[in-house]
């Protein structure tokens, strides 16, 4: 399963990166306004820093300024993957832009049917939001299974990007399930290292070398 960072900050970006951790980045419009960077800018950083896709949201919501915006935003680098939203405009926005031979990102998927359009229309991605469905008491990761299920019965070549990802519980699920991808904020993915047996584990061997006056340089 490939790893996506879900951030702009250029620092942790490069953390990740460089253990080998990053095989692409997704943005969208709330974490560019929090980073209070020039989108075209920014995006253009992030796509000299990693070979993977990086995704970039169009912000209107029309079919024709949705695919004027993805144009402009495929410019910026060979490996920019222009997001659009689920909605019917989105749709006939990948239409034009994958045939175009773009890579594109369908996002705010929260349904089987959605992602079943989304493949139909020739995405690169499929991205289903796991956090948000769970916050309205909806199994997210049952999104995913379905999915996967429909995606595998027809061939579709779509990739499932699992989002809104809260947790590390819901990284290895995902891996689990099949998604092709999850993207995540840097906190989760480094929450992964983390188990309360590993930390207790080495605060006793640590004592024990301490006590013995082990020492190796």
């Amino acid at each position: 399963m490939k790893f996506f960072v879900d951030t702009a900050d250029i620092a942790a970006i490069k953390e990740l990166n460089d253990l080998g951790m990053v095989d692409g980045v997704t943005t969208n419009p709330s974490i560019i306004a929090k980073s209070g960077l020039n989108i075209l800018e920014v995006t253009k950083e992030i796509c000299d820093l990693v070979d993977g896709p990086v995704s970039a949201e169009v912000v209107a919501t029309d079919a024709e300024q949705m695919i004027a915006e993805g144009r402009k935003l495929a410019k910026i680098a060979d490996n920019i993957a222009v997001k659009v939203p689920l909605t019917w405009d989105g749709l006939k926005a990948c239409k034009v832009l994958s045939e175009e031979g773009n890579m594109v990102n369908v996002t705010l998927c929260f349904s089987a049917n959605q992602a079943l359009l989304a493949a139909k229309a020739g995405a690169t991605f499929i991205s289903p939001f796991i956090g948000r469905l769970d916050d309205i008491n909806i199994d997210g990761l049952e999104l995913i299974e379905d999915i996967r299920l429909i995606y595998d019965n027809y061939g579709f070549e779509t990739q499932i990007l699992a989002a809104s990802i809260r947790n590390a519980n819901h990284m290895s699920e995902c891996a689990k399930i099949g998604a092709d991808v999850c993207t995540a904020p840097p906190n989760v993915i480094k929450a992964m290292a983390n188990h309360v047996l590993t930390d207790n584990g080495l605060a006793a061997f640590l004592a024990d070398a301490k006590k013995a006056n082990i020492k190796i340089v």
